[in-house]
């Protein structure tokens, strides 16, 4: 666990890079966990908490950014008491709603996954649409990575960016297209958070070193590269 600010914790819910997996805590009042990191890290989901201050049963909600097993893993063992949101069209992906293709290697390792690793069952869901507003978060839908990828930002400033963006030796990268279903997207979606998005100061990432200051222009500056 690392302390970002007074009310953000990285959580260390993955082992050490490649495999490298961030969630988040964020406290204003409610406790608000995202993105919930593998089944079997090297720290589990419950100790990350309590490094942090929490038990499971403090979390008032979990905001999942996307169906993916580096994100969603942890919810099988750290018995969350609390509805679990996530992006309309990953909810589809993962009851069967819509198959994904075969033809990129993503779509069938998506298609093995929900049936051997599922949400947990009896897990309260809550569908996620774009503009969404959940306590002091926006839902902006961010598709490209997976169809429903999700970024939330919160109105202090900070924007859970998921896998929209990594960051990578201090500069700010999309995934690579083996794990992103259409990259064309990802760019769409970048473009469209910077010019849609309140501007937030802080970018934390899925994967990589979050950037705790100076997120609006280092965003800015990344979508003005894109081609």
């Amino acid at each position: 666990m690392q302390r970002l600010s007074a009310d953000t914790a990285l959580l260390h819910l993955g082992w050490p890079a490649p495999l490298d997996a961030n969630g988040y805590l964020h406290d204003d009042g409610e406790v608000t966990l995202v993105d919930t990191g593998l089944r079997y890290p090297r720290r589990s989901l419950r100790e990350e908490l309590a490094d942090a201050g929490y038990s499971p049963a403090d979390v008032d909600r979990v905001l999942l950014t996307h169906y993916d097993l580096d994100h969603t893993g942890g919810l099988d063992y750290a018995d969350l008491d609390a509805p679990v949101y996530l992006g309309r069209l990953d909810a589809d992906l993962v009851a069967g709603r819509w198959d994904p293709p075969l033809a990129h290697p993503k779509g069938w390792v998506h298609r093995v996954a929900r049936e051997l690793f599922p949400l947990p069952e009896g897990v309260d869901l809550r569908i996620v649409d774009d503009g969404d507003r959940i306590g002091g978060f926006t839902a902006h839908h961010t598709p490209g990575h997976n169809p429903g990828h999700t970024a939330y930002v919160h109105e202090d400033g900070v924007g859970f960016v998921g896998d929209l963006l990594w960051e990578t030796d201090g500069e700010l990268e999309l995934p690579f297209w083996g794990d992103s279903y259409d990259r064309r997207r990802m760019r769409e979606s970048v473009r469209d958070l910077v010019a849609r998005a309140e501007p937030f100061d802080a970018i934390y990432m899925g994967h990589g070193i979050p950037f705790t200051s100076g997120g609006a222009s280092r965003l800015r500056d990344f979508a003005a590269r894109l081609t």
